[in-house]
Parts: structure tokens; sequence; C-alpha cells
């Protein structure tokens, strides 16, 4: 039997404080309707827009037009404008510091996520540009219209919840006992059967809902040798010469290429020569099937495949 796509929930969801449409979340900063800092009419943009795309396309010496290439978006700009509301005068320096403390260069990228139409989205960014108008209206009542400027590196942007699929090593049914003797009264088959427990096929369904690749956090969890995951649509695998013990997790970032051992030690000299470098091993839109093998004569239950992910959308 293959496993499902199912909902991790251990960790925390971007945008956990949304709670409304129109409503961004930054650095812990909860900015939009219902906050005193809303979102100008202007909105927010390059949120919805495609990237600027680099290609590899090669122009033709002899003929019209080019030979097509690949295309890879360039990082994301987004960008908004931001009003500063403290209700009283009172309130505008408590306003102004929490604004300050969340916008400011230091730190490396964090999630902003932004609901729209019921649908909350997230990137990976940092702050790349903040203006903060000093005028006559801050300075009497903190009230400004700041601009905001984030920088994705990244350019797609994720669904809110992680998404996991897992994959234990096939097991076969054991079937039913037959006797090797002749039946004789009192032995033999008998009603209800029993077909023993439930084998597995070692396999599970991965589903990135989204309209871009997605590259998934896998862990193989021993006992296990030389562990094995493949893509079955097109015969992709990542492959690794390694025993792994019952407590031994190997996790492999198909992100960053990083493959790791129990977390600190890297792993990644261990990649089998059938094994395609980590980061084309992704998610692509729709329903991926994966299989889990691995060298063992006898395959341990306790040994498992977990891919861990969001949803991708441009």
């Amino acid at each position: 039997m293959a496993e499902t796509t199912t909902t991790y929930t251990d960790q925390a969801a971007p945008g956990s404080l949304i709670t409304r449409d129109g409503q961004i979340q930054w650095a812990g900063l909860l900015m939009g309707p219902g906050t005193p800092y809303e979102i100008d009419r202007t909105g927010i943009t390059g949120w919805d827009d495609l990237p600027v795309l680099d290609t590899g396309d090669i122009s033709r010496p002899d003929q019209h037009g080019a030979w097509p290439g690949s295309r890879w978006a360039q990082p994301r700009l987004i960008g908004a404008s931001v009003w500063l509301l403290p209700q009283t005068a009172q309130q505008a320096l408590g306003v102004m510091s929490a604004f300050r403390a969340a916008t400011g260069a230091d730190g490396g990228e964090q999630w902003l996520a932004v609901r729209l139409h019921g649908e909350t989205l997230a990137v990976r960014a940092r702050v790349s540009r903040r203006v903060v108008p000093q005028d006559r209206s801050f300075m009497l009542h903190g009230a400004s219209r700041t601009s905001l400027q984030w920088t994705a590196t990244d350019p797609r942007r994720f669904g809110a919840v992680l998404r996991e699929a897992r994959a234990s090593l096939p097991v076969a049914e054991p079937g039913l006992d037959w006797p090797d003797v002749p039946a004789i009264a009192g032995t033999g088959l008998q009603w209800p059967l029993e077909w023993g427990t439930t084998g597995t096929a070692g396999t599970c369904t991965a589903v990135n809902g989204g309209g871009a690749a997605a590259h998934p956090v896998i862990e193989f969890r021993g006992p296990a040798r030389r562990p094995t995951l493949t893509r079955l649509s097109d015969g992709r695998q990542l492959q690794y010469d390694i025993v792994l013990g019952p407590q031994d997790v190997l996790t492999v970032d198909t992100e960053s290429g990083t493959v790791l051992l129990n977390a600190t030690a890297s792993r990644l000299y261990t990649a089998a020569p059938d094994s395609v470098p980590e980061q084309l091993f992704d998610l692509p839109p729709g329903s991926t099937e994966l299989a889990f093998r691995a060298d063992d004569a006898t395959p341990d239950p306790r040994a498992s495949v977990t891919l861990r992910w969001r949803d991708a959308h441009w």
C-alpha cells in the first residue's frame, strides 16, 4: 500500500498571525487591516508578477530566431506603502519603534507572508529599502506613509502548509498458511481465513499543489544499507553508499544540495554514481510517485524515508 501526502504540523506556519485578507506578516510584525500599520490603497507590487527571466537562448547563425535554452527567474522584488497610524500621539513612539525593529538591515532571510482572497503565500526575503518621511503629520501625530521593499532571492512563493509524505521499505504479505500434511478432520484452512499482516509497497505519493517545482527536504532513517529514493515517472533517483544504523538520520536538502548525517557530518561524498545531483531532484506540479528501496536482504520495518515540502507557486 502506498502512502499519501499529509500535513506536517510540528512547525509554525508562515503567516500564523494573519487573520484576514489584506494582511502582511513580516518578522513577527502584522500589517494591514486591524493594525496600526495600514497598507496604502496602492497595495503591494511585485507579489503576483512573474519575475524577470534570464534565458539561455542561443541565436541561430544561419536562420531566423534562436535555439531555446533554459530559463531561470531572477530574485523577486516586493514593494508596499505602509501607513503608520497610532491611535494617539502617545502611542507614536511604540508604533514607530516596533516598525523600525522589524524592518532593519540585520539578520538573514525571513518569511514574508501575504493573504489575499483566503490564500496565504510566503517568500523568504530581506528588507532592501525603507523610507519613512519625517513630515508635519509625523511630527505631530506619528502618522507617516512609509515605503518598504523586500528582496526574495528565491522568487517562488510557497504555501503556508508544510506537506509530508512517508514510505517504509517494501514488505510482502505473508498470505495464507497452507498445511503441509493432507487435510484430515479438524485440520486445514478454516473460515474466516487469516491472511497475516498487511504488506507495504515501499512507495508514496507527493502532491505539489502549486505551479512551480518544489524542492523537498528528505530524511532517510535506518537501519538501512544503501538507501535509494526513485522518482517513478522518469527513474531519477537519489542513492547513497552508506549504512544507516537504527538511530541514524541522513538528511538531504534538495534546495541547498547538502547531505548531512545526524544533522552534523556531511555525507555528500557517499552519493552513488547513479544518483543525480541533489538540486535536480524536485517535485514538479501535481502528483509524484516515489519508491524507497535499500540493499538489505531482509527489509527492516523501522527503516523509512520522509519528504517535507511546501507547495511552490510563481
